[in-house]
């Protein structure tokens, strides 16, 4: 096909003024393009999102990107941090100067460069496991090598995995990933958050000297936290005071509770029992005060074969768990128009992990839950379109079309919803821009100077634990696991008849959650032993678990279609060659 021809197929599936029969071509192509022609899907993201480059920057003029820019910041950096104590405490070998250098260099590139920018990448709580794990598996060990120069190796390998599965198209395979593997995923990133909240406040209770009265503060602040960061948010979901007052509450209640929270630890008797803080070094300083650069060439060639599995293992988390934070961003309960590319990004993964074994710094990638939080944030409510055809919204400068991309169906159903009352707001538009990626990234930078380093360091790890409690609980709100529990627990009396689940068995609901608690039991099970290091592995076999498997058990086609689905749209899915 000439390369004029495909452009121009582009760039009509893209504006959503494609046909049937062009967009099944196409489509049918894409399942084929990973066997025969390398680099074919990256080249694809490319051409696909190269024309709205320009928008993606334009669009950022609205005011939903301050907002979200402010929760993001919040919600990256500190749980980041919160989750590399461990690491820092226990390896001696990071900082907080290294994580927010990893937060810093996956924003400028992904936000700069990325086909997928609402995508957040950040330091998370697997990579500090897996980095915790080589360290406690490598240096005791006899002769144990250069930690920093070993995980260079490790970093190295799982790059060049990296975009070999780019160029491979193997990306392609994210079509098996259901709402089954990522509602089973996304239940174990939560409760490794809720997990995290305990621990940071139990290692204060452990410290030596012990300091029982800081202790008891934390656990006090973490509450606080807690409490007020859920009443911010109940309170944006009630009829209580003015729209535009209940949207500042769910914008900017979580970071107003940090601050304010933190602040509580200074007043009065709190300040007396002298609350742990965060830990900081000097500015732009790494760890012992090593250089940047971390020699791994000069690591001896008998660790840099050892350093391939761990290598492989890192491959395969960073393939699911950044793939997954993708297709949960763009979930089909996004109004979105701008089309993906998971080739391309994931090419782009690689290079982030490789310069961070190079700078010795944690390998960033994409975040669960802050990325679907992210372009949550930056959702347009508005109220139900006159003219389902076009219409501006005159609060975001925004102009949306029924037609302009796939998931037209979750538009219809919230406008049908929303015809029912006419004062209820729903999702019109999301604004798909670079900036908030870029600007948060760039206040990661700015923390790293003298004066914020100072107000990081006054930041109680209390506060972190109560961030940790409130991410991981409202995660779990939303969660395709807990709304099939709760479906158990609810007076069928007031269950609305139009649920799907009632069209389900209750014992065929409750055989699918068990199948998915499994799964996550197994995972979480796992990384609470020496063999943590193989937890990804326990992660990919639940695409082939609900591929395989589920299939076999005793659900009927029209069962399996209302307990499980494609994550995103399939205006989403093309990119990877279309969903089951």
């Amino acid at each position: 096909m000439p390369r004029v021809e495909t452009l121009r197929e582009t760039s009509a599936v893209s504006s959503g003024r494609a046909s049937p029969t062009l967009r099944n071509e196409r489509l049918h192509k894409r399942r084929l393009w990973w066997l025969p022609r390398f680099g074919a899907g990256i080249v694809n993201d490319v051409r696909s999102r190269l024309p709205w480059y320009k928008s993606d920057w334009t669009d950022a003029w609205n005011y939903r990107v301050v907002p979200a820019t402010a929760l993001i910041f919040f919600a990256n950096v500190l749980p980041g941090i919160a989750f590399s104590l461990d690491l820092i405490e226990t390896t001696q070998q990071y900082g907080v100067a290294e994580v927010l250098i990893s937060s810093f260099m996956a924003a400028f590139i992904f936000s700069l460069f990325a086909a997928q920018p609402l995508t957040i990448a950040g330091v998370t709580g697997p990579i500090t496991v897996f980095n915790k794990t080589i360290y406690d598996i490598t240096q005791n060990t006899p002769g144990a090598p250069n930690y920093l120069q070993f995980v260079g190796w490790v970093y190295l390998w799982s790059a060049i995995l990296h975009w070999i599965t780019a160029i491979l198209n193997w990306c392609n395979f994210l079509k098996y990933v259901t709402l089954f593997s990522c509602d089973t995923f996304g239940f174990y990133v939560s409760w490794v958050y809720l997990q995290y909240g305990v621990q940071v406040l139990t290692r204060q209770l452990q410290s030596r000297p012990p300091n029982t009265e800081g202790g008891l503060v934390a656990i006090i602040l973490a509450i606080l936290m807690l409490v007020t960061s859920f009443l911010f948010q109940k309170l944006s979901e009630t009829t209580y005071f003015h729209r535009h007052v209940r949207r500042f509450f769910a914008d900017y209640g979580m970071p107003i509770s940090l601050i304010a929270t933190s602040g509580m630890a200074y007043w009065g008797r709190f300040n007396i029992a002298d609350p742990v803080t965060l830990p900081v070094g000097g500015a732009f300083q790494a760890a012992n005060g090593r250089e940047w650069l971390v020699k791994f060439w000069q690591l001896d060639g008998k660790w840099v074969g050892i350093a391939f599995p761990f290598g492989v293992i890192l491959w395969i988390l960073f393939f699911f768990d950044h793939n997954v934070s993708s297709l949960i961003a763009q979930g089909s309960q996004f109004p979105l128009r701008k089309p993906p590319g998971f080739h391309y990004d994931f090419f782009l993964l690689g290079i982030t992990t490789f310069i961070a074994g190079l700078i010795g710094v944690p390998a960033p990638n994409g975040l669960i839950p802050q990325a679907p939080i992210h372009t949550t944030s930056l959702r347009v409510m508005g109220r139900p379109f006159k003219d389902r055809d076009e219409e501006e919204h005159s609060h975001s400068g925004l102009q949306t079309r029924s037609t302009s991309r796939a998931g037209i169906l979750d538009e219809k159903s919230a406008l049908d919803t929303a015809s029912l009352d006419p004062q209820l707001e729903v999702p019109v538009g999301v604004v798909e821009q670079r900036v908030s990626n870029l600007v948060q990234g760039a206040l990661c930078l700015v923390l790293l100077t003298g004066p914020f380093l100072h107000v990081l360091n006054l930041i109680p790890r209390g506060v972190l634990a109560g961030l940790f409690w409130f991410m991981g609980a409202d995660a779990l709100q939303g969660n395709g696991i807990t709304l099939k529990i709760l479906y158990f627990l609810r007076d069928k009396a007031l269950t609305p008849r139009d649920e799907p689940l009632r069209k389900v068995r209750k014992s065929r609901i409750l055989l699918f959650v068990v199948v998915q608690l499994v799964g996550f039991g197994a995972t979480f099970a796992i990384t609470q032993t020496l063999a943590a290091i193989g937890f990804p592995v326990v992660i990919l076999l639940l695409v082939p678990l609900r591929a395989i498997v589920v299939p076999r058990l005793p659900f009927t086609d029209e069962e399996l279609a209302i307990l499980d689905g494609p994550t995103a749209s399939p205006f989403t899915m093309e990119s990877v060659g279309g969903s089951l």
